[in-house]
This record gives structure tokens, C-alpha cells and sequence, in this order.
């Protein structure tokens, strides 16, 4: 038996599970919260109880010490040389990576120079990598890449309809994300209907406040709606996904802001919350609806249209689809939205459903379709941490 600890450092967050491997056991989980504040929140689960403290968190590495100090405080550990291994989440790989690695010198500094094409996470990725090293330096520590299980796409679906030198010299294309998420479901899918992944095609729908589709055939991912960044794609929590380019110029002028202070717009000002006026939680948005909002109407209706263009150019590209899955935040808890997007899309697809189960079930595996639907519709909660402690276990 081996203890794994499964990291996902974000801009201002730090979350942590601590599986006992390979039986995947969660032994405890927990997360940092507002690094960089004076009241930052850290929470940590012991014996199925959530314990939290409010206290100054003035940076990654402070968070880092929280964590390990709790766990060995509220006695899920003796020491720290029980801790086997330790997979830490990097948004970016690039074209480097198509599978998760071990950090070494060569990987961190490969890391480093793409800091650029994730300037909001990389860096605080690399942070939490580096204080965990310092402070577990006998363990092997791999890099699990939420690009990575998009570099499957051929070059058609990837690259950008622009100059190709733009791809040859600076990389431009399409990435995706949630690469782990869109791993862990579509492998989970193929189990629960009793099959390998490469004997189905599957839509994975990642609907959160960050929001993303992948098409994955026979195993694997031939395309995805995220591209250059997590902007692009469907329409999202607060981020417009993808819009005619040509706005952004023509804001700049009516607005007198930068192009980066648009892009800003896009990326927080946006989507649901743009739309609604009120919120970038459908929670909320959906409260707007029961109002009879308009707003919140239109962007309930907004949001569905996007995942189903999506559902159905994957469909086409494909030519079969087995089985479409639900998850994240709104795939695995918003009854209403998956309603909405299987109204929409079932005439097309062929899809039968139980609308009573739908309206009743959050967060928990369920098939939602009927025998007789041409395509299975499953809710299934992601679990990105067990991917990241698998990949690590490996490396034992």
C-alpha cells in the first residue's frame, strides 16, 4: 500500500487528496483558499468531518506548509516519509506532452517557457511543485497535464485557419483543457456500459463555470471545444467563449481600453454572468428564470444552444455516438440545464430519457437514458484528483 497525494495548485487556490493506492481510497482531501489575503480559508476533511480556519496565506509555499502541518496535526500522518509520491496538475503542456511525466530539470524549465500560454496558471503550478519538492525531496513527483489528452487531435482539427507560419514559429492552435476531467469520464463511461474505451465513441460534456466538450473516439480525443486558451469553445460561467475576433478591435475603439483589458472582459465580465446581469452561477441565473427574467432566460437558452452545436458537430465528425456524459459543477448538479440541452438534441440523436430520474438525481453515477435511446446519457461526477494519484503511482 502506498500513499499518494494528488495536488492542484491555482492562481490563488491550493487543493490536495491524499489516496491510499492502489485500492484509490481517499484518506483525506482538503483545500487552500484565497492565497494572497489576509483571510484566506483552509479547509481540511478528517474522519468525514470538514475542518476549517481562517488565517493570512501570503503565498503558495505558506499554503504548501499548511497543508502538510495539518496532516500530520490531525494525525492522518505520523510523519511525512509516509507520503509514497505526489502528482501535481499543470494546465499546460504544449505540443511537449501528450501523457503525464516525471519533473525533472528538463521538464521544469520546458514548463517554464510555456508559462506564457498559461500565464494565470503555469506559474502557480510550478510554485506548488517546487515547495513540495523542497519539503518531500525523496519521493517521486509527476507532472499530470490537463492539455495532454487533447494531443490525440490531428492536425486538421488543431491547427488555426490562419497563416501557418503562425503555428510553425509561435505555436498558435488549438490545446484544449480538462484534459483529466475528459480522461477519467470517458474511461468511467466504457466500464459502467461494459466495454474497453476503444470499442466506443463518446461526447463528454465538462459543464462548470469553466465549461468544455470533447469528442473521443475509440479511446481517443479527436476534438475538443477549448483552443489556444480555456476562453475559447461554448459560452461559460463568465467567459463570452468563442466570438468573431473583429470585436475585439472594434471595443477597443468604442471603449478606449487595451486589447488585453477586452480579453480581460471576455474572461470575467462574460458569458452567463454578461448576459444574465446578475451572476456567472447558473444557481443564480436559474433563480432569474423562475422570475421570469429575460436576461436570465436568454442566457439559460444561450448556454444550452452552444453545448448542443457542439454535441452536433462532434456527432457528424464521428459518425456514431454511444454515449454522451454529463460532469462538472452544472453537468452533475443542474437537472434543469441537462434538461434543457437533452430537449434540444434528442429529436437528432434519438435520445429517450427518464425526465423524472434527471429531475431528481445530482452528483451521483446514473444512467439517464432509457433502453430504447439510440444513445446512453450518463451523469458522472469527475474525479481529476484520482487521475493525477494514478499517474503518480506509477512512478512508485
Amino acid at each position: 500500500m502506498s500513499k499518494v497525494l494528488a495536488i492542484n495548485s491555482g492562481s490563488s487556490s491550493l487543493k490536495f487528496q491524499l489516496f491510499e493506492m492502489p485500492q484509490e481510497e481517499t484518506i483525506t482531501s482538503g483545500i487552500v483558499e484565497r492565497i494572497g489575503l489576509d483571510d484566506a480559508i483552509f479547509t481540511i476533511k478528517v474522519n468525514g468531518e470538514k475542518i476549517s480556519k481562517i488565517l493570512p496565506v501570503k503565498d503558495h509555499k505558506v499554503g504548501v506548509h499548511l497543508v502538510l502541518e495539518a496532516l500530520i496535526e490531525h494525525k492522518i500522518l505520523n510523519n511525512l516519509e509516509e507520503i509514497d509520491a505526489v502528482g501535481h496538475r499543470v494546465v499546460h503542456g504544449g505540443e511537449h506532452y501528450n501523457h503525464s511525466v516525471l519533473f525533472n530539470e528538463e521538464v521544469y524549465n520546458n514548463l517554464v517557457a510555456l508559462n506564457e500560454f498559461a500565464p494565470l496558471h503555469n506559474p502557480a503550478n510550478l510554485m506548488g511543485y517546487q515547495t513540495f519538492k523542497e519539503l518531500l525531496p525523496n519521493v517521486p513527483h509527476t507532472a499530470i497535464f490537463d492539455t495532454a489528452f487533447h494531443q490525440t487531435m490531428k492536425e486538421e482539427f488543431f491547427v488555426y485557419p490562419m497563416p501557418y507560419e503562425f503555428y510553425e514559429k509561435y505555436k498558435v492552435r488549438k490545446y484544449g483543457f480538462h484534459g483529466t476531467s475528459h480522461l477519467y469520464v470517458s474511461r468511467r463511461v466504457a466500464e459502467l456500459m461494459g466495454k474497453k474505451p476503444e470499442e466506443i465513441n463518446v461526447i463528454t460534456l465538462h459543464l462548470g463555470s469553466g465549461a468544455s466538450i470533447a469528442a473521443v473516439q475509440n479511446g481517443k480525443c479527436v476534438n475538443t471545444s477549448m483552443g489556444f486558451t480555456p476562453l475559447a469553445g461554448i459560452m461559460m460561467g463568465t467567459r463570452t467563449g468563442d466570438v468573431d475576433p473583429s470585436t475585439i478591435p472594434f471595443l477597443m475603439e468604442k471603449l478606449g481600453k487595451s486589447a488585453s483589458e477586452i480579453i480581460d472582459i471576455f474572461n470575467k465580465q462574460s458569458g452567463l454572468k454578461g448576459i444574465s446581469g446578475t451572476s456567472g452561477d447558473a444557481r443564480d441565473v436559474q433563480q432569474g428564470v423562475d422570475k421570469n427574467d429575460h436576461r436570465s432566460i436568454l442566457a439559460q437558452q444561450m448556454f444550452s444552444n452552444r453545448v448542443i452545436q457542439t454535441i452536433g458537430e462532434y456527432f457528424v465528425q464521428m459518425g456514431r455516438v454511444d454515449a454522451i456524459v454529463f460532469t462538472g459543477g452544472i453537468g452533475e448538479n443542474d437537472p434543469i440545464m441537462r434538461e434543457l440541452i437533452l430537449e434540444k438534441c434528442k429529436e437528432a440523436l434519438q435520445i429517450t430519457y427518464n425526465k423524472e430520474l434527471n429531475a431528481n438525481i445530482r452528483g451521483k453515477e446514473t444512467l439517464l437514458s432509457l433502453n430504447d435511446s439510440k444513445v446512453q446519457v450518463w451523469l458522472i461526477p469527475t474525479n481529476e484528483e484520482l487521475v493525477i494519484a494514478r499517474d503518480a503511482y506509477t512512478n512508485i
